[in-house]
């Protein structure tokens, strides 16, 4: 216990360090902070803030002396704007500007010219909910002037210790030969030496659904070895999916060892000789229909959480967009309703096409600083470095000396929570690394603890080095743009 008690402190004092200006103020992309707000004030919407009364007063109702409405904060809000048609009748949706129409929230696309006029726009927070649960107590306390940045900063210290709880199960279940020293190693890799130490230090929107993301994803791992908690995988599965939709993939792990365990249950050898025997002769079909009874009381115990969060979620998103499969994106725009610069290729493609794929797998795999020959000496695209060269002990993960019972469990999990991310239409810009690969490194970690490659010096020395990458990432991204190419005062990523 003292160690996981050390693991923690460590996390909160390192990302603390490297967070020191932004302690104690908010981001520059607070939604999870308003969404809390909006939360206890028992509403759904962002109410816009008023103008020079201050940045904290809510306009419905207007005080009087305020006197105009001033833009929420950053990108990435989806607004969704009431119109009055020709008929008289009022619809809400939004402007297409690559087809000249209006789309209403029910999917009709009418001409332009049937909106008469405008009754203004209702702001929602356009990213999955449940990240800002966790900034309910400032809200409680502060309003929506509450801070970000230090609920994250928990959160990112609380992954040291749970991927620690990961690997020694691992070891436990006999599926890693690591000892607890290599285990450490691996743990300092995922919280150091991963684009997950810039994403802890930032605060704002983005950066804290990584960050409860891997920490879920840690949860669920840990409940999933040899199925032993059901109902804590689905809880931390479904909570997942409310934070990074992509994560809703992660499933294939669960119910690859559920159907692993119940096999080898199915095959204990026990019994005389004549019980084996007769157990031979039925071995096929007999043996298949016993894994598979022994399969349903955990899959649906795994299940039952996993459909409650997704009802949970259909709902919120039907009292806001009308559907129940839209969280927002599709309504994208910059705080003062104005389109995102995406606007017209979702429009053209929508938000998930194989169109993005061959950027994205660019993104992912070829991302290399610009070396100069002068001052700063080194840039970074906004789109972010390679996922190898931020953590080149991954490239272990090509040559992996053993493959154990979870090696393909594993693979095909990270392979599916990795494919929304490839098809979809933003490459994470603006970004130090391929931040999407936070929704997957639990599993590309689990993969290193049971690949059974021994953690050599060259290999302890691919851990550093990509804890000096990182290091230098939290301590330069959103602060010193000269070594960012495309940077701008306020980085705003989507």
């Amino acid at each position: 216990m003292a160690l996981y008690a050390a693991l923690f402190a460590i996390g909160l004092v390192v990302y603390g360090l490297f967070a020191w200006d932004r302690i104690g103020r908010q981001s520059g992309a607070p939604h999870f902070v308003y969404q809390a707000d909006a939360w206890l004030r028992g509403e759904l919407a962002i109410r816009p803030r008023c103008g020079p009364c201050g940045p904290d007063l809510a306009c419905d109702p207007e005080p009087p002396a305020c006197t105009r409405e001033a833009p929420l904060p950053n990108d990435d809000w989806a607004f969704v704007e009431a119109v009055v048609l020709r008929d008289g009748t009022e619809a809400r949706g939004r402007r297409l500007s690559t087809r000249r129409t209006f789309r209403t929230l029910d999917g009709r696309e009418l001409p332009i010219g049937e909106v008469t006029s405008s009754r203004g726009f209702t702001a929602y927070v356009s990213f999955p909910p449940l990240p800002a649960l966790i900034m309910l107590p400032g809200a409680l306390v502060v309003g929506r002037g509450a801070g970000d940045v230090v609920p994250t900063l928990l959160v990112a210290a609380l992954i040291l210790p749970l991927a620690l709880l990961v690997l020694r199960r691992l070891a436990e279940a006999g599926l890693s030969t690591r000892t607890a020293r290599e285990d450490l190693w691996l743990v300092g890799m995922l919280a150091f030496g991963t684009v997950l130490f810039f994403s802890s230090v930032q605060g704002k929107v983005w950066y804290t659904a990584h960050v409860v993301g891997v920490a879920l994803a840690l949860v669920y791992a840990w409940a999933s070895i040899e199925a032993r908690h059901p109902v804590i995988a689905g809880l931390a599965l479904g909570a997942a999916a409310l934070t990074r939709t992509s994560m809703a993939f992660m499933f294939p792990l669960f119910v690859f060892e559920a159907w692993r365990v119940a096999a080898r249950e199915g095959s204990d050898p026990a019994g005389d000789e004549t019980e084996r025997g007769e157990r031979a002769e039925h071995a096929d079909g007999a043996a298949r229909a016993a894994v598979r009874r022994r399969l349903v009381r955990p899959l649906l115990r795994f299940a039952a959480p996993i459909a409650a969060f997704a009802v949970l979620g259909m709902l919120y998103n039907q009292a806001r967009f009308g559907s129940p499969l839209e969280f927002g994106h599709s309504y994208l725009a910059l705080g003062n309703h104005q389109p995102v610069y995406q606007q017209t290729q979702i429009e053209q493609w929508g938000l998930a096409h194989y169109h993005y794929l061959s950027r994205n797998l660019a993104v992912a795999l070829t991302g290399l600083p610009d070396l100069m020959a002068r001052a700063p000496w080194i840039q970074i695209s906004g789109h972010g470095l390679a996922l190898w060269l931020t953590t080149p002990a991954l490239l272990l993960l090509l040559w992996p000396r053993q493959r154990g019972p979870l090696h393909r469990a594993l693979l095909l999990t990270a392979a599916l929570v990795a494919l929304p991310s490839l098809l979809y239409m933003n490459s994470g810009w603006f970004q130090f690394g391929y931040r999407f690969s936070l929704d997957y490194v639990v599993f590309l970690v689990m993969l290193l603890a049971i690949g059974g490659r021994p953690l050599t010096r060259t290999v302890k020395g691919l851990i550093i080095a990509g804890i000096v990458i990182n290091a230098f990432g939290a301590a330069t991204f959103d602060r010193e743009p000269q070594f960012y190419r495309g940077a701008i005062n306020v980085v705003v990523p989507n």
